[in-house]
């Protein structure tokens, strides 16, 4: 069957060196059986896209290992558990695992030694209503372990037809280095079927493909064996041509249903889904043995002696992880991800969190550093090579002319900056690094034309709201003026009446002498009688 699904091809893409043999070799190791517990794990809040979970402890709290310690914020958000048992040291600003070296709010915890768990029960999840089942994921921490970090119970979501026509789920792996999907899929490919299986009940696809690059035999010989142990139907096991960035969710989706999900939509609104192979061994994890997530496979690899995969809880510094691989002498870096869409890390320090699917320990021998940029030819590789079918060029000129716009009108926001067009350049150009700043800017400003947008609509409804007081002010001046006056003319006798008529009589008299004043006396007219003189004694 599988031999006979047709496939479809993607444009653009490349065929870097992999090199993942080398971090394949050995089984995936639980890394604290081969190396004590940190000091202190620093498990930062934000690890996923959304908003900030607010932290549920205080320094000098224990904790226990699964409990929650960060709650979800707001409609995008995902909760965040203590990798361990011991005692909350504090919760802090702390470095956090991003090229731009900034500081995120973390919990910090000691360890105790017990490593004691939560109580822990399965969720019964087919009993439950779907708004449930989604807060059950939402409250385990279960996000996307393939890159993005998107909260899963977004995702399974049946969408505006009440289902799926088919559900993908991603073991390509198509980054060079990394190989931690490729061995979770040898390992554990019953976990991955069964939580295939959820998703695919949770989503009510009517099929699921799970697609894997033709350059992984075993992972695909594993996941096959496992769909026929496990009995699931309606769930297919499907090789794809090996072809970077085979492993994007819409490359995929277009390989293995040859849809084509257009700029500004989702690939719901055609009625498929996607999700990674590590997603789905974390939903059947999280609802069948009540188990939240706090660790993931991470491949270990590049300059290092000992390269190979670990499950590390998050939290626990890089440098303890690369240093069990034994790092060579002239290292001098470390990325999280793989040499295409990784990023470079401020310190080694920094800890482990949910996106990271991959240290690569780099050196000046294994990664040189670039020669210096050239100015662009327009000979098209880029545009050749791009798996979105954009034209790189041009967003580049628009991006380094800083005409933001422009760019946008070239869809720059599609770009998945896989690095294909930086890869293919002869002129050295890093295009990803333009797009990134590009789209950062825009960012900014539309993040500050928001805020000026919310300060004036702000200003206009405390004009309108002092507007609205002084009327309802007058308003109840004018009640009170009414309601004074009637109780007075309600209250009137008939003495106050004959006095108000001798007041307003006198009243008119004064006005007519104002009116009508006395004539004054004629020239020939005889003088009045001078006074008599007073006399003064003598």
């Amino acid at each position: 069957m599988t031999a006979l699904r047709q496939l479809f091809r993607f444009h653009g893409g490349v065929k870097p060196a992999y090199n993942k043999e080398p971090s394949t070799t050995q089984p995936i190791a639980d890394f604290y059986a081969l190396a004590p517990l940190p000091a202190e794990f620093v498990i930062p809040l934000h690890q996923s896209i959304g908003g900030v979970p607010h932290p549920l402890v205080a320094a000098g709290e224990q904790v226990k290992k699964g409990q929650l310690i960060g709650a979800p914020d707001g409609y995008v958000s995902s909760a965040v558990h203590a990798a361990t048992s011991g005692t909350v040291k504090a919760v802090e600003m702390r470095l956090m695992p991003h090229t731009s070296g900034l500081s995120a709010l973390c919990v910090v915890i000691a360890p105790d030694g017990k490593d004691e768990w939560i109580e822990r029960q399965p969720v019964p999840w087919r009993a439950m209503a779907p708004d449930e089942v989604r807060d059950a994921l939402r409250d385990a921490g279960v996000v996307g372990l393939g890159g993005a970090v998107f909260p899963t119970y977004l995702k399974v979501n049946p969408g505006k037809k009440g289902k799926l026509d088919t559900l993908v789920i991603n073991g390509a792996e198509c980054e060079p280095f990394i190989t931690c999907d490729d061995m979770q899929m040898r390992e554990q490919a019953e976990k991955v079927v069964r939580g295939a299986a959820i998703l695919r009940d949770l989503t009510q696809a009517g099929q699921v493909l799970i697609g894997i690059e033709d350059n992984k035999p075993e992972a695909i010989a594993a996941m096959q064996a496992a769909v026929t142990q496990t009995g699931e139907a309606k769930i297919e096991i499907v090789p794809v041509p090996t072809r970077y960035p085979a492993g994007g969710a819409k490359q995929l989706i277009r390989v293995l249903t040859g849809i084509e999900v257009p700029h500004g939509k989702r690939s719901t609104d055609y009625g498929v889904q996607c999700f990674n192979t590590g997603t789905a061994c974390a939903t059947y994890e999280a609802l069948e043995l009540g188990q939240p997530l706090i660790s993931r496979v991470v491949t270990v690899a590049g300059n290092v002696l000992r390269p190979r995969n670990f499950v590390v809880r998050f939290g626990t510094p890089m440098k303890d992880v690369v240093a069990l691989c034994g790092p060579k002498p002239d290292s001098d870096r470390l990325i999280m991800g793989g040499p295409m869409m990784g990023f470079a890390m401020p310190a080694d320090t920094v800890p482990v969190v949910k996106a990271t699917n991959c240290i690569l320990v780099g050196s000046k021998a294994l990664f040189p550093p670039p020669p210096p940029e050239m100015p662009c030819i327009r000979c098209g590789e880029c545009a050749k090579v791009c798996p979105s079918d954009l034209a790189p060029f041009e967003m580049y000129w628009f991006s380094r002319a800083k005409l933001f716009g422009k760019a946008q009108e070239y869809h720059l926001f599609d770009c998945i900056e896989c690095g294909c067009c930086a890869y293919v350049c002869p002129s050295r150009i890093p295009l990803v690094d333009y797009y990134r700043f590009a789209k950062s800017e825009i960012w900014a400003r539309e993040q500050e034309k928001s805020a000026a947008d919310e300060a004036r609509e702000r200003y206009e409804f405390r004009m309108l709201r002092e507007e609205r007081e002084k009327q309802e002010k007058a308003a109840k001046l004018a009640a009170k003026a009414a309601e004074t006056k009637a109780k007075l003319a309600a209250a009137a006798t008939p003495e106050d009446a004959a006095k108000k008529a001798l007041i307003a009589a006198a009243m008119e008299r004064a006005q007519q002498a104002t009116q009508n004043p006395p004539a004054p006396p004629a020239d020939n007219a005889e003088a009045p009688p001078a006074p008599p003189a007073q006399q003064t004694p003598s």
